[in-house]
């Protein structure tokens, strides 16, 4: 049992370590597979299966201790939710003012830079040296924080367009499949760990499958959207900038307020990637349920999954070397 768990780490470690170009294989496949086969559309309705159980073996990692230990670091947790919800929302709020008027671009914009990643941003910031634990403990709050403040923002925002656009009604499925459900079986799941055997062995084998199931939620999304783009490629391409500018941006107001409520580097660099790095696949499902959706909001929203994967690696190198000098 002791080498078949030393054999189950080193195995994890290495999906961990070579996430970005797992990553960056199921985009290009999903790319490969929408351009050469037809119906690929067809595969939106595998989107929310694949994330819940994405959530469910990304919140298996939280154990109830960590839980504990990163509701203890209320400094740490408290500037997160102030970065997140606050400041980000003051950056957005500028930066779309810079998109043409149309509210459904300005939507696909505001839904996926208002909502904090909670699944690939802990393993990006494990690799930049960050304290990925506490935000791998942080991201149930993260999710369902946003869910509640996502239709308070999109209301103040897109003033009264917004009740035209979003209903209360995908935003509870979503809740309640994305976030309550994974939860729960992964809670289950921890708690047969801790009776039994067979529990303890299959929660191991479950931890090897965060980086896999996020590259083929990716690869699903990437296949489903691609075939779309065409129609909304004018307007997604006037989005690119204002997502190039929030991946400049976040990152170092994540720094600055780390500075400010002088956090150790590691915590600082966590809430730099938090700040950074969007939940654009957990959104997706909501810009599908808007009425008239397609193709243009997914198309936004996954443009900026693309963009932010690029951005990724340079916050993986650059991270460690700011992060330091924040510490000195």
């Amino acid at each position: 049992m002791t080498n078949e768990r030393v054999r189950l780490t080193l195995l994890r470690e290495t999906l961990e370590n070579r996430q970005v170009p797992i990553y960056f294989g199921a985009v290009v496949l999903g790319m490969i597979a929408a351009v050469t086969l037809n119906g690929m559309t067809a595969l939106e309705i595998g989107i929310n299966p694949a994330l819940a159980f994405m959530l469910f073996v990304t919140f298996l990692q939280v154990p109830l201790a960590e839980l504990r230990v990163a509701f203890s670091r209320f400094r740490f947790l408290g500037v997160l939710l102030l970065t997140n919800f606050v400041v980000v929302p003051v950056l957005v709020g500028a930066l779309v003012q810079f998109l043409p008027p149309d509210p459904m671009i300005r939507l696909g914009v505001l839904l996926v830079l208002l909502a904090p990643c909670i699944d690939y941003v802990v393993t990006f910031s494990h690799l930049g040296r960050a304290d990925a634990r506490l935000l791998l403990a942080a991201t149930p709050a993260l999710l369902v924080i946003q869910m509640m403040m996502l239709p308070v923002y999109l209301g103040f925002f897109l003033g009264p367009e917004a009740g035209s656009l979003v209903t209360a009604g995908p935003f509870v499925h979503a809740f309640a499949w994305l976030i309550a459900v994974p939860l729960i079986f992964a809670a289950l799941v921890q708690f047969w760990a801790t009776r039994s055997a067979a529990g303890a062995r299959a929660t191991s084998v479950l931890g090897l499958l965060p980086v896999p199931a996020t590259a083929f939620v990716l690869f699903v999304v990437v296949a489903a959207v691609v075939p779309q783009l065409g129609p909304a490629l004018d307007d997604t391409l006037r989005v690119v900038p204002i997502y190039v500018a929030y991946a400049v941006i976040a990152p170092l107001a994540g720094w600055g307020m780390s500075r400010l409520f002088c956090l150790d580097a590691p915590a600082g660099r966590a809430l730099a990637f938090s700040a950074a790095t969007r939940n654009s696949l957990v959104v997706l499902p909501l810009a599908f349920a808007v009425p008239g959706a397609a193709p243009l909001l997914p198309a936004i929203i996954v443009t900026q999954t693309l963009i932010e994967l690029v951005s990724e690696l340079a916050y993986v190198r650059l991270a460690p070397k700011l992060g330091s000098k924040m510490a000195a």
